[in-house]
């Protein structure tokens, strides 16, 4: 007679990210979760995005893994916007905000993801990076000037958020659409599948 794998209480997964929609996405799944907002400070891009996004992600669940009383399974992310060589984090201002999507409108680009699965007392450690191709159609002067006075545009990559006013901006999405809202869940579902976290 087979066994069946024990399951892990998925109480034990902490997301260390104050991401409204990351929260979303993982309780969508049917994942029980806790938030645990990373305290580390995010710098400007630099370099590789892939390898830039992997340490970031890196950083904020070694930040949080060090503030937990109690052994858990703890998730990073990091996701950036990329175009050409441009690396587009989320933007400091209403200015930047607005020079972000002009620059994106009417052509294509990368949302990466780096994410990053880490428990501290088992030694383990599971990264990989996520990408998306996004098309954005051309935005009218007016049609920017309105979604700015939303304020949308406030923490998120590349001045945008797909699930939000922008997404009438996206004419195209070539690979995960949750990649583009923050967190690609079906790789993160898959990978926390393989160390016993299941809703």
């Amino acid at each position: 007679m087979n066994k069946k794998r024990k399951k892990t209480n998925s109480a034990y997964l902490v997301l260390a990210s104050g991401s409204p929609r990351r929260r979303q996405l993982l309780r969508q799944a049917g994942l029980e979760i806790r938030a645990l907002p990373s305290a580390y400070e995010e710098g400007k891009p630099f370099g590789d995005p892939e390898t830039f996004a992997l340490l970031t992600a890196n950083a904020k669940a070694v930040e949080v893994s060090r503030r937990l009383r109690h052994p858990a399974w703890v998730l990073a992310a990091d996701t950036l916007v990329v175009q050409g060589r441009h690396i587009f984090a989320k933007p400091t201002s209403r200015q930047q905000a607005k020079h972000m999507l002009q620059a994106l409108a009417g052509k294509e680009h990368w949302v990466l993801t780096g994410v990053l699965l880490q428990h501290k007392d088992l030694g383990r450690k599971i990264a990989w990076v996520e990408k998306t191709k996004v098309r954005m159609r051309k935005i009218t002067s007016y049609e920017l000037e309105k979604y700015l006075q939303s304020n949308e545009w406030k923490d998120k990559a590349g001045a945008y958020g797909i699930q939000g006013r922008a997404g009438a901006f996206v004419t195209q999405v070539k690979g995960c659409y949750f990649n583009v809202v923050g967190l690609p869940l079906g790789s993160v579902c898959e990978k926390l599948q393989k160390v016993g976290i299941v809703p």
